[in-house]
């Protein structure tokens, strides 16, 4: 998280608030999205015209906007310039969930299982870590990463020389420089900076399998009022889905074009997915969202995001969101639900019903 995040989490509830009471019918929608491995498939649903037939399908337009800055997109959307938003799960409860923005996790794309990493410069392990100053995108899922990386061999942030906020665009050109030590990032940046002659990874995601999970968030109340928005970016994701996983050329060329938008070719995209727990069959991603762990998950994110400071705006305690599942449970306040997983249209696309 940026500081215009913090800064923005004073008054971007009332904001918020003050659009969701306005959501209603409406034909246009806009999506925003970031370069990571997982969600390279919406600027190729954009590009390919897969999510321009669905919408037509169903009488709306549906633009799809890459926006550089991870962060930055979730701050437009909390805002109320998109209707929906590619982010994690840690993010959507601390950002817009957090600042008064009822959300739903309208697909649960994938999680991360080994594309976000610990990287030191040389040699060592994470005990190695001690006194040196770390690069991430603080308060974000990398600082999550971290976290837990530390955890594992008894340390904490305290042991470490700091954290030094970097944003994702920058990454890359910091690990660079002499004074960075150590990064803690997401694909396609991992695969750049491991090419790089001394880089040792020493912690990745598929240490804490799902707990890092990747998300198309949408407004609660936007979706409520326009299921066919749902409708129409659901059957556009899962045709995008079928088609990565055919072994056509057809699938390879989108591969291809995927791979190439995130600057690396079809072998090292690849090798990215297969890092990525994609759930490429709706009906994967309905039992995942089902399964009572997810409970779990997010009770560990919200203690983590309360240790930090950062679980909304003047949150009393890691109970302050609460987060609603398919079995109508709730984990955190349930007089304050802004955060809802709903698998209504992951079940239609497996039902074959869009």
């Amino acid at each position: 998280m940026t500081t215009l995040t913090r800064l923005l989490g004073t008054t971007i509830m009332g904001v918020a608030l003050a659009t969701g009471a306005h959501a209603e019918a409406k034909t246009d929608f806009k999506i925003a999205w970031s370069i990571y491995a997982g969600w390279m498939p919406w600027g190729y649903m954009a590009s390919s015209g897969i999510m321009d037939r669905w919408a037509e399908k169903y009488g709306i337009t549906v633009e799809i906007t890459q926006i550089n800055d991870y962060v930055e997109s979730i701050n437009q959307y909390t805002a109320g310039q998109f209707d929906g938003v590619t982010a994690t799960n840690m993010d959507t409860l601390s950002i817009p969930s957090g600042s008064g923005v009822d959300t739903t996790a309208l697909i649960v794309g994938d999680y991360s299982n080994g594309n976000d990493a610990v990287i030191l410069k040389g040699d060592g392990d994470l005990a190695s870590l001690a006194g040196k100053p770390v690069n991430l995108v603080e308060l974000s899922v990398s600082h999550y990463l971290l976290a837990r990386a530390l955890d594992s061999v008894g340390m904490k942030e305290s042991d470490l020389g700091g954290v030094i906020n970097t944003s994702d665009a920058d990454m890359v050109a910091a690990y660079a420089t002499d004074s960075t030590q150590a990064v803690v990032t997401w694909n396609p940046l991992v695969s750049t900076i491991m090419e790089e002659p001394g880089a040792n990874k020493l912690f990745d995601s598929s240490q804490i399998p799902g707990e890092i999970l990747d998300l198309l968030a949408v407004n609660t109340q936007t979706l409520a009022d326009n299921p066919d928005f749902g409708k129409a970016v659901v059957g556009a994701w899962y045709e995008t889905m079928a088609l990565m996983t055919s072994d056509t050329p057809e699938g390879a060329a989108a591969r291809t074009e995927m791979a190439e938008a995130s600057g690396t070719d079809l072998a090292g995209y690849d090798a990215q997915l297969a890092t990525t727990a994609m759930f490429y069959d709706p009906a994967s991603a309905v039992a995942f969202t089902q399964d009572a762990k997810l409970k779990e998950i997010m009770v560990s994110v919200a203690n983590f995001l309360f240790d930090k400071g950062i679980l909304g705006t003047g949150a009393p305690s890691a109970d302050f969101v609460g987060v609603a599942y398919p079995d109508g449970g709730t984990t955190g306040d349930p007089a304050n639900v802004m955060l809802r997983y709903d698998t209504t249209y992951m079940q239609m696309a497996a039902d074959g019903a869009l």
